[in-house]
């Protein structure tokens, strides 16, 4: 990828939140949430991150946005989040809350929950236009009513909507809502943190091919945090793995969903639904044994414990990304040189 279409570099990101106890509240342990992530979106992109939860890929969104300072003040953050806007380099990673907040407008997030979202005591309008009362002061209030509108009717709601509450939505029309938000300031790149799985599924689809358009017509990147592989497989560019705080494959879509090579991998896309009852699984993987805790990882690979081709070196040291195949890297040097497995038939 050239430098000029770059938007976002992700680059060896910590993310570590001490824990207190004891009679004096001293530290005594460490959850490493995540633990060296590297990965980059470009301009009109779409990276979609998946993982089970408690793989630290929500705190890789909030971490992007930088607001982990402002929420958890003791929070560790090592790395780098730059982002290149109109030709300069910030980098959020070394920055405070208050010092990213100029360039926050380019970076907005959709939020999981639609109901938590959003303040019950604010109407719609007040919601929508409040990142507009923070990052466009020089709007005039009856800019901003336009603007507020022109949003709703963008994401499906009618204008004449923007006096009610919440309470007076359905939870697809809150989260459209949450979408004419995250959309108000025109950024250049939306978190978006597993968006559609607190909604039906009959309105999932329809939410998912609203933010394909969306992109379609403002040009912006995202990156999509999500457990539901199908859902990640249809909107996203490239597939970025996650296990227990760090990426174990990434690769583009369609050559992560269907030629998985990380064994984590291939037994998270053996378990996703076919649609089709009379189709089968070329292979069926079932894990075993628990996920092991942050709190006390174990060491060299993360997935070792629960790995059907682990052997004693994997406890090593940690496996790098490697290049595997064009544009796949896999985080396991066991599985260089083997054939694919093909868990999705």
């Amino acid at each position: 990828m050239s430098s000029n279409s770059i938007l976002a570099e992700v680059k060896d990101l910590k993310v570590h939140f001490p824990v207190y106890g004891g009679l004096f509240s001293k530290k005594v342990a460490t959850v490493k949430a995540v633990d060296g992530v590297s990965f980059t979106i470009g301009k009109q992109q779409t990276i979609g991150l998946v993982g089970e939860s408690g793989c630290g890929k929500t705190t890789v969104g909030r971490a992007m946005i930088n607001i982990l300072r402002h929420i958890a003040p003791e929070v560790e953050i090592s790395g780098h989040i730059r982002y290149h806007f109109d030709g300069k380099v910030v980098d959020f990673a070394q920055m405070s809350s208050a010092e990213s907040r100029p360039y926050r407008a380019n970076v907005q997030m959709i939020f999981q929950d639609p109901y938590a979202s959003l303040n019950p005591r604010m109407t719609v309008a007040q919601i929508v236009s409040e990142p507009l009362r923070i990052h466009k002061p020089e709007m005039s209030k009856s800019e901003i009513q336009d603007r507020v509108g022109w949003l709703l009717e963008k994401v499906g709601l009618r204008a004449e909507q923007a006096h009610r509450y919440p309470h007076e939505f359905s939870g697809g029309q809150r989260q459209r809502v949450g979408i004419a938000r995250a959309l108000a300031t025109n950024p250049d790149l939306i978190i978006c943190d597993e968006p559609v799985s607190a909604l039906d599924v009959s309105i999932q689809a329809q939410v998912i091919n609203l933010l394909m358009d969306l992109q379609d017509e403002f040009h912006m990147s995202y990156l999509f945090i999500a457990h539901d592989l199908s859902v990640v497989e249809h909107i996203s560019d490239y597939i970025a793995v996650m296990y227990l705080g760090n990426l174990v494959e990434f690769g583009e879509s369609k050559d992560v969903f269907f030629n998985p090579r990380h064994p984590y991998s291939q037994a998270l896309l053996s378990a996703v639904p076919l649609p089709d009852p009379k189709l089968t699984r070329a292979q069926r993987i079932i894990l075993e044994g628990d996920v092991p805790t942050p709190l006390n990882k174990p060491s060299g690979c993360g997935f070792r414990t629960r790995c059907r081709l682990a052997t004693p070196a994997c406890a090593k040291a940690l496996p790098p990304l490697e290049e595997h195949a064009p544009n796949h890297q896999v985080a396991c040097p066991i599985v260089k040189g083997m054939e694919p497995v093909h868990p999705v038939g």
